[in-house]
């Protein structure tokens, strides 16, 4: 049986309400992939604070991504993450790893200058077979 690809979640508007053209997440078979999540809160506004905070915000809402799938943070493994200044890389690990206690997934990390005002960007890719 071909199986569809399932496109999740509503379309979000972003800084100034312009429509984002992209599925917060899609499930192809046991694979769910999951957009690149900033610390946008649901007015489109990116979260105030350091990459602390921003790293926090984008955690969670990679969590509720996931959640559209059946999934959660432990179904993930891989993530591949921007972020906008090198020298956070330390304090974003400290708080990335409260995300991933257990197993960790493979990961990718660089530097890059972000589309939107934030300091870091989060993508996923998560595993959880059908039943």
């Amino acid at each position: 049986m071909v199986q569809q690809a399932q496109y999740l979640g509503n379309p979000r508007n972003g800084a100034g309400g312009q429509a984002l053209p992209f599925s917060p997440a899609v499930r192809a078979g046991d694979f769910v992939y999951v957009s690149g999540q900033v610390a946008m809160d649901e007015h489109g506004d990116i979260a105030s604070g350091g990459i602390a905070v921003q790293t926090r915000v984008t955690m969670e809402n990679l969590g509720r991504a996931l959640a559209l799938a059946g999934c959660e943070l432990a179904d993930v493994i891989k993530c591949t993450v921007w972020l906008d200044d090198a020298r956070d890389f330390w304090t974003f690990n400290r708080v990335y790893a409260e995300f991933f206690p257990g197993d960790k997934p493979a990961r990718s990390t660089t530097q890059a200058r972000l589309v939107v005002d934030a300091k870091i960007e989060i993508e996923a890719i998560a595993y959880k077979p059908l039943t």
